[in-house]
């Protein structure tokens, strides 16, 4: 954990999803590795898959597929790995879970009455139901889409949605007493941008790679590092 820029207690702190609150790479790869084995191709491993867990379709259809956003057919498989992710949500064999340490972590800002919300480019049409399914997500204050506003990360349109929704329980809410958390640098710069404190966490889809270059406040490589934080502003 490094705080070597140390801020000020928070008022709200919001989260990235994927790769940040949950792990959903195995239900991500599943969803492509399905339009292999439909096709009467092998099944590639979700080692393969994993790494662009946190790039959407885009990069799934690379690894499955290896076409571009440019590829004629690009936007119909798209389509269908979309219908093949959305089935798989809340699914019986569904192998999307919270990371470890992250239920505690958020029943641990609510004791502390520090609101959290979700600041996702994952599309509304999978978040609600992800959200919805489960339970340790339900405390959120507000759950941003990559489709709510106008802009997705690292604009800071999300952001400042989310903070917006959030002063609905914590009044006088503004960005620059909230901190936003993720896993790719596309998160901090957006929380820069909206003007929060930003840290990048070392345990999702992008590990420790090139984090010195995203010039993030703080990095944490455990959930329990945030309380960690939290506990050194008294």
């Amino acid at each position: 954990m490094s705080h070597a820029k140390l801020p000020v207690q928070p008022a709200a702190i919001f989260f990235d999803l994927d790769g940040t609150l949950i792990d959903s790479a195995p239900d991500l790869g599943a969803a492509v590795d399905k339009m292999r084995t439909d096709r009467g191709l092998l099944s590639l491993p979700d080692a393969l898959y994993r790494p662009m867990a946190g790039v959407g379709a885009r990069g799934m259809l690379k690894v499955a597929f290896d076409i571009a956003p440019d590829h004629a057919d690009f936007l119909a498989m798209r389509e269908e790995f979309f219908a093949n992710y959305e089935a798989s949500i809340g699914a019986a064999d569904a192998r999307t879970f919270a990371f470890a340490g992250v239920a505690d972590m958020l029943r641990n800002l609510e004791s502390r009455g520090i609101v959290w919300g979700i600041v996702t480019n994952k599309s509304k049409r999978f978040t609600d139901p992800l959200v919805a399914c489960m339970p340790e997500l339900h405390g959120a204050c507000a759950v941003v889409s990559g489709d709510t506003t106008a802009y997705a990360k690292p604009h800071p349109a999300p952001l400042v949605e989310a903070c917006r929704l959030a002063s609905q329980l914590a009044k006088g809410l503004q960005a620059n007493n909230c901190w936003y958390l993720g896993d790719d640098k596309r998160d901090i710069d957006a929380g820069h941008a909206a003007g929060m404190t930003t840290i990048a966490v070392t345990w999702g889809y992008e590990g420790e790679h090139e984090l010195a270059t995203w010039n993030a406040d703080h990095v944490l490589n455990q959930p329990a590092d945030l309380l960690a934080l939290l506990d050194l502003l008294g």
